[in-house]
């Protein structure tokens, strides 16, 4: 075929950059810094990690909280004191309530684990990827369902306001509460704090519709921050497992114009 029917048609340049190197430089007028900002943005904003600090390794002080929580939870369950103090809340609740009651706490609970999946995929600066913040909730909601249902069933407290044995901990509380570390560990401590600002108004719809005592909620807050804690102490075995640890290659395809040829063209910028 003629080269001189070809050239004038179409032309694709191919520039090979590894790593961080850039394209060649080629004469043609290309669109390609917004372009290839935009196109690489695209390709791969579900799944960039940024530079923040993702130190998932387990250290004891980290049951501190979690276990203090869990701990007053289950002393609250028949210490004579402790149940005094609970009826007296439910009482003030009551008093609050009256005849009108807020149920939106049934789904409002996985708002905080929804914004930790979601907030990376909107811009907002994650410390992994997407798909490895799936692989954290999932663990940390396996881990949560384990601890919360063993516990319901081998305690058996009453709940306030039905014969139902399978009050403590709150499911609701610690579902939220889960949510809301898992935001703080992915995101920092101001996105963290108004996640724990949003578990804690969670707690107290659970206690506003009498459907927990106190030392449940303090439970479940507790039984939520472990859970989320143990979906990333178990991330890098996760890593391992599926083999996330090697490095993936990416491309960027990225259109333009030569002006030589006055011919369309594709500039691809490789990575691995």
């Amino acid at each position: 075929m003629n080269v001189r029917f070809v050239l004038p048609i179409v032309l694709v340049w191919l520039s090979l950059s590894v790593s961080a190197q850039e394209p060649e430089p080629v004469d043609a007028i290309v669109v390609e810094t917004a372009v290839a900002d935009t196109v690489a943005t695209v390709a791969t904003v579900a799944d960039t990690v940024t530079n923040l600090p993702t130190d998932t390794h387990f250290r004891p002080q980290q049951l501190i909280l979690p276990g203090a929580l869990m701990a007053i939870g289950a002393f609250g369950v028949e210490n004579g004191w402790f149940v005094g103090l609970k009826n007296d809340v439910r009482d003030g609740f009551e008093d609050l309530r009256g005849d009108c009651r807020f149920r939106a706490d049934d789904k409002l609970q996985y708002l905080p684990v929804i914004a930790n999946v979601g907030l990376g995929l909107v811009g907002v600066r994650s410390r992994h990827s997407f798909r490895e913040r799936i692989a954290a909730t999932a663990t940390a909601y396996v881990a949560l369902g384990i601890l919360t249902n063993v516990t319901k069933y081998t305690v058996k407290e009453k709940r306030p306001d039905s014969g139902k044995r399978n009050s403590f901990p709150s499911g609701h509380t610690a579902t939220a509460f889960m949510g809301a570390e898992l935001l703080r560990e992915e995101y920092g401590n101001g996105w963290g704090a108004g996640a724990y600002a949003f578990a804690t108004g969670i707690a107290f719809l659970r206690l506003y519709n009498d459907r927990h005592w106190l030392n449940d909620i303090i439970g479940g807050a507790g039984v939520g921050i472990l859970s989320a804690r143990i979906g990333y102490w178990l991330l890098p075995w996760e890593r391992r497992l599926l083999g996330w640890e090697k490095k993936q290659s990416a491309v960027a395809i990225v259109p333009g114009y030569n002006a030589e040829y006055h011919a369309p063209m594709l500039s691809m910028a490789l990575t691995w």
